[in-house]
């Protein structure tokens, strides 16, 4: 029996993964920060048959993902997949983020997959060494955003973008020690998954103080507005993840017709060129936010 430890399991794409996990018949290792929802999901996911571990916990923490790995061992021994998926989004102008936005987003969104990264990594790489035909496999969940710098989602960005680095070294590295565990990384675009109200789990310790900028309130309206639009859905995404795992396939995409996107930066890089404008495809949309975010400033000052 297979057994997937999975992150932020309580909603979005973490429910997805364990829902299908569950279908197919692995024993599922559970964490999410939201108490409710994780006993939301223990109960649905207990019901079709299949093992179930749950604990609430926040993946920022090294002790609480070491709890996890520890509750992994103690009931179903090294878990044969890994996806790293908890995340939060913030977004406005990049010098507004206070210092708690960065300890927050970074804290979830890079420090969460190092710390599922540094421990369960040792762990899956001792059963390969015990058990020649053992296979492993540990996806980390980056974003669209870890490819592109789409403007005013500056924390988001540079969260998305090590988690993109450091899935393509664990990858490399993986690669020179062992041929029985291996490494992904998804990169979705815009899916409807909650991630745009991830602030309702934002700890008050790092709460900003004082009320958010035009600018983060513009960022806000942007993200709800594009995440609820997505036409692709957690499932799919799911699915999608699932078979590129069964293929080894290392880059996940939600929408492969955003690579065009990406290769514009990529060009701008090698060529040495200054960045292209996002929005050059859809430039009523640049307008709009060029627009907002001078007249708030405008109104500032």
């Amino acid at each position: 029996m297979t057994t997937a430890v999975i992150t932020g399991a309580g909603s979005g794409f973490g429910l997805a993964f364990a829902r299908l996990a569950a279908k197919k018949g692995m024993n599922l290792v559970l964490t999410d920060v939201q108490q409710d929802a994780l006993d939301a999901a223990l109960a649905e996911l207990s019901e079709t048959g299949v093992q179930v571990a749950a604990l609430c916990g926040d993946v920022s923490r090294a002790e609480d993902v070491q709890a996890l790995a520890d509750m992994c061992m103690e009931r179903f021994g090294a878990p044969h997949l890994v996806i790293n998926n908890a995340g939060v989004a913030h977004g406005g102008l990049i010098w507004e983020h206070t210092q708690r936005d960065w300890e927050w987003v970074l804290g979830v969104n890079l420090f969460g997959v190092i710390h599922g990264l540094r421990i369960f990594t040792p762990i899956m790489l001792e059963a390969a060494r015990k058990d020649p035909a053992w296979q492993g496999h540990m996806v980390n969940v980056a974003s669209m955003a870890g490819l592109l710098n789409s403007p005013n989602m500056g924390a988001y960005n540079v969260s998305k973008h090590a988690v993109v680095s450091l899935s393509e070294t664990l990858y490399q590295d993986l690669a020179l020690v062992t041929e029985q565990v291996h490494a992904s990384v998804l990169c979705p675009y815009f899916v409807p998954t909650g991630i745009h109200l991830s602030h309702r789990n934002r700890p008050a310790a790092l709460r900003s103080e004082g009320k958010p900028t035009p600018s983060q309130m513009i960022a806000q309206a942007m993200s709800t507005k594009a995440v609820t639009s997505g036409k692709v859905t957690a499932d799919d995404t799911a699915q999608l993840v699932f078979d590129a795992v069964e293929a080894r396939q290392f880059y996940i995409y939600t929408h492969p017709q955003a690579l065009g996107i990406v290769q514009t930066r990529l060009e701008d890089v090698i060529q040495a060129r200054n960045p292209t404008d996002p929005f050059s495809g859809k430039p009523e949309i640049g307008e709009r936010l060029r627009q907002g975010l001078r007249e708030a400033m405008n109104k500032a000052d």
